[in-house]
């Protein structure tokens, strides 16, 4: 898998469950990790932040970030994505630095990473929110969509059958996106690991606005992870009306979720999901009551 994976050699201790054991078996193996490295994100010639991701999909990973900070929210709005030079001791170009080229019309953000999803930034949990809602260029609140319940609860199944990374490293987490059909049937449009779950849902959001489906109506956002409020900000910012997640959400996640009327789903185990906000969307069928003669 190129620059995604690297073998490095482990020294496997094998324990036998006895605990009166002097002694344990060590075995010398290779074991495949998920890579990580720095990528450095420049907006027309300037340094704006730096995320730790796994290598690959990084233009995806850029412009799906430049939307998550409301930078960009339409196609048209970046006008190139180019690897700058950059060589490690050896020479070898590291790829580690992309930048960014916007319309001439595009409001550029402050030198440096200005975010307001950082715990340490000093605003409450309403700032916050408010944030989010003056930066947001669509809203999911109107959006139709209703999902059968047990489309929402397979899709964690439909997420992990496409993991080609994980099934190598069990080291990266996913984010997938979904539409569902009128039939209920799910098709993943777009599947991207890595080992930051936040960087995995900006490659999947790049993805969309550098394929011109922005705003992402109509569709599911599945994550492997906890939905916390950083990743229900992004899904909120791409027009997502459903974010799904594996394991739980965060208090000010629900809020957002509920304040930008998205629905949000968490432990969601294939045989039950809870419903966090917006339940309208998740279509239950109803009990089938005695018969009647």
């Amino acid at each position: 898998m190129g620059r995604v994976t690297q073998r490095r050699k482990v020294h496997k201790i094998v324990l036998d469950g006895s605990p009166q054991a002097l002694e344990f078996p060590v075995r010398h193996r290779e074991d495949v990790l998920a890579v990580e490295e720095p990528l450095e994100i420049r907006i027309d010639g300037l340094s704006f932040s730096v995320t730790m991701r796994t290598p690959g999909s990084d233009f995806d990973l850029v412009a799906g970030f430049l939307v998550s900070e409301g930078v960009i929210w339409d196609a048209a709005q970046l006008v190139s994505l180019r690897f700058c030079s950059g060589e490690d001791e050896d020479g070898v170009q590291t790829f580690n630095v992309v930048e960014a080229q916007l319309r001439p019309d595009v409001v550029r953000p402050a030198t440096g990473r200005n975010v307001f999803t950082s715990s340490s930034c000093g605003i409450c949990g309403t700032d916050s929110i408010d944030a989010v809602h003056k930066s947001s260029h669509y809203s999911p609140a109107a959006d139709p969509l209703t999902v059968p319940v047990q489309t929402l609860a397979s899709l964690p199944d439909r997420l992990r059958e496409a993991q080609a990374v994980f099934d190598v490293t069990g080291g990266v987490h996913a984010a997938g996106l979904f539409r569902v059909g009128p039939d209920g049937t799910p098709e993943l449009l777009c599947l991207r690991e890595d080992v930051g779950r936040h960087n995995a849902v900006d490659k999947v959001i790049g993805w969309a606005l550098r394929e011109g489906l922005l705003p992402l109506s109509g569709t599911v956002l599945q994550v492997s992870g906890r939905a916390s409020f950083e990743l229900v900000q992004k899904a909120a910012l791409a027009g997502i009306p459903v974010l799904a997640a594996v394991s739980a959400p965060s208090s000010l996640a629900v809020e957002l979720a509920e304040s930008s009327g998205m629905t949000l789903a968490g432990f969601s185990r294939g045989t039950s999901l809870n419903v966090y906000a917006g339940h309208e969307r998740v279509s239950v069928p109803a009990p089938v009551g005695p018969a009647t003669g």
